[in-house]
């Protein structure tokens, strides 16, 4: 997070000549009066990366103020679930109009507030699109009840029933502001539940642009509640309030949410880190999979959690793939503007941008080479850094290991696809990977052997983000749980089974019988009923009963 180090000395940004606004100051104090807090609420100003002048005097939120907001949406929630889904679905849909109609100003909100380039930001109102559209169109299947088979056939019927869990807690990072907020708050919405959002500080204007939307499309007051502050103590009041976490974030602070969660005996979906390797075979289109290695490496400034950060390409086209791509990368453009002429824009923060400058210096001083990039660019900005390669990081270089998250990428040759999935495979994180081959069913049993939640073939991440149908999610150390699809729905859900004993009351077991259920079963001498039910228990195997 960016803001000033000192809270009680603020910056107005209605009077700062550096002051950078979106929308005009009474949008910007409208949306704030959306947080959960106290009057007399402590404030922090926000920064725009692009040039350090500030953004937003934020208030802040008390752990009083999270169990207060939660009360609130917990008394929403109780009619909300009520209502029915096709009505919480359409929501959902005309939220995606609203957001695809307005998209210009909340790309301009995200790019203030992260620093990254526009496409980037446009690629976060396509998803906010995908996921409203398919639980706006897909919810009432994945809610409706389901019938399984029962005890025993004919006489018994068993029904599976999804409940929402009451109040879902949402904890969302800086770097994909709308898509990590309000992306896990629509399947939580439109299946039942409340929802209590804590964004990061620095991107909390986007989060709050997407609430207001929500609620101009219907969303009734007070089930989507904001509270805004530090992540330990309001993240951990947020899980002390809640039903159900979601949680994006590092793997450190995840492992520190499960354990919260699970003494309370909550559920927790986590995305984590990642280390996420690409693998280029000898058989590729140099063109196509240098451009795509440039997208998957660089987009979003590489804040990105799915971002490319291992790049393993086969030896004997190496030089020349090498070639093609180091072109491209140093014709990408780097920028600030509000509008499409910048590739790369800037880091968020300060500290992102100080852990990125530790791990280039730390493998240059581990004998890696510099093919790329490797410098912060300040003439540009505050916290631009340049798209950077590095060749021959050793494994004790921290860059080799732990997650840069910034324009960072290593690169290593591979004689074989052995080798290459071996390599893939050495890291504890296992979010995302990409494979690039000619060959499709190549890429696919390549695909399956790597130890990641989402392997794109011939594509760096978007192929598998953007269908929604899908779960994403990650393996390892990078995380629990799915979002998306069925699974997404699942994990904000609970089950419930309902099971009916039709012979009860005297159904006949074959014709002419006498009435035959569980109760007359057991009313049987013991030695009787028991060689009754083996018997049939052998006759439901013998017919293909599951």
């Amino acid at each position: 997070m960016t803001s000033d180090p000192r809270p009680h000395q603020l910056i107005d940004p209605e009077t700062d000549p550096r002051a950078t606004y979106v929308l005009e100051p009474d949008d910007v104090r409208a949306l704030l009066g959306r947080i959960a807090t106290s009057p007399g609420a402590r404030s922090t100003t926000t920064h725009a990366p692009f040039t350090g002048g500030p953004l937003a005097a934020v208030p802040l939120s008390t752990p009083d103020d999270v169990a207060r907001a939660a009360r609130r949406a917990r008394a929403a929630q109780r009619p909300w679930a009520r209502t029915p889904v096709r009505e919480r679905a359409a929501i959902l849909l005309r939220f995606h109009d609203i957001v695809l109609a307005h998209q210009s100003d909340v790309i301009d909100l995200i790019q203030l507030e992260s620093g990254k380039a526009r496409t980037g930001a446009f690629e976060e109102v396509v998803d906010i699109a995908l996921v409203a559209r398919h639980y706006g169109r897909r919810a009432a299947g994945y809610l409706a009840p389901r019938r399984v088979a029962g005890l025993l056939p004919l006489l018994t019927g068993a029904t599976v029933l999804r409940h929402p869990v009451g109040v879902v807690g949402v904890i969302a990072p800086s770097n994909f502001p709308l898509t990590l907020a309000i992306g896990d708050v629509l399947p939580a919405l439109v299946a039942g539940n409340a929802v209590v959002l804590k964004p990061d500080t620095q991107t909390v204007l986007t989060a709050l642009w997407g609430v207001e939307q929500l609620e101009a499309v219907g969303l009734p007051a007070d089930l989507l509640q904001v509270v805004v502050g530090d992540g330990r103590e309001i993240g951990q009041a947020v899980v002390d309030n809640v039903d159900h976490v979601l949680f994006t974030g590092s793997t450190e602070t995840g492992r520190a949410v499960a354990a919260r969660a699970g003494q309370r005996l909550i559920g927790a979906s986590l995305e984590l880190g990642g280390k996420n390797p690409m693998y280029v075979t000898e058989d590729v289109d140099l063109e196509v999979a240098a451009e795509g290695a440039v997208r998957g490496c660089f987009s979003s400034s590489g804040q990105l959690c799915l971002s490319i950060e291992r790049l393993y390409v086969r030896e004997e086209i190496a030089e020349e793939f090498l070639a093609v791509f180091l072109r491209r990368v140093r014709e990408l453009t780097l920028g600030g503007a509000l509008d499409y002429t910048a590739d790369v824009g800037s880091l968020t923060s300060a500290a992102q941008l100080a852990i990125v400058e530790e791990h280039v210096e730390d493998a240059v001083a581990h004998g890696a080479r510099v093919l790329a990039g490797g410098t912060a660019r300040p003439d540009l900005g505050p916290l631009f850094f340049a798209p950077t390669v590095l060749d021959g990081v050793p494994p004790e270089a921290v860059a080799s290991r732990e997650e840069t998250f910034g324009p960072v990428v290593c690169v290593y040759r591979v004689a074989s696809d052995d080798e290459a999935v071996a390599a893939m495979n050495d890291t504890e994180f296992g979010l995302n990977a990409s494979v690039w081959t000619r060959s499709s069913a190549r890429g696919r049993s390549i695909a399956a052997r790597v130890e990641a939640g989402t392997v794109n073939v011939n594509e760096g991440y978007a192929t598998a983000w953007g269908s929604v149908a899908a779960p994403q999610g990650g393996r390892k150390a990078s995380g629990l749980g799915a979002r998306h699809g069925a699974e997404g729905m699942a994990q904000v859900t609970r089950t419930q089974t309902v099971a009916v004993q039709r012979g009860a009351h005297g159904v006949p077991l074959v014709p002419g019988a006498g009435g035959f259920g569980l109760g007359r079963l057991y009313e049987m001498p013991a030695p009787t009923w028991t060689r009754l039910f083996t018997r049939l228990l052998r006759v439901l195997k013998a017919v293909g009963r599951a």
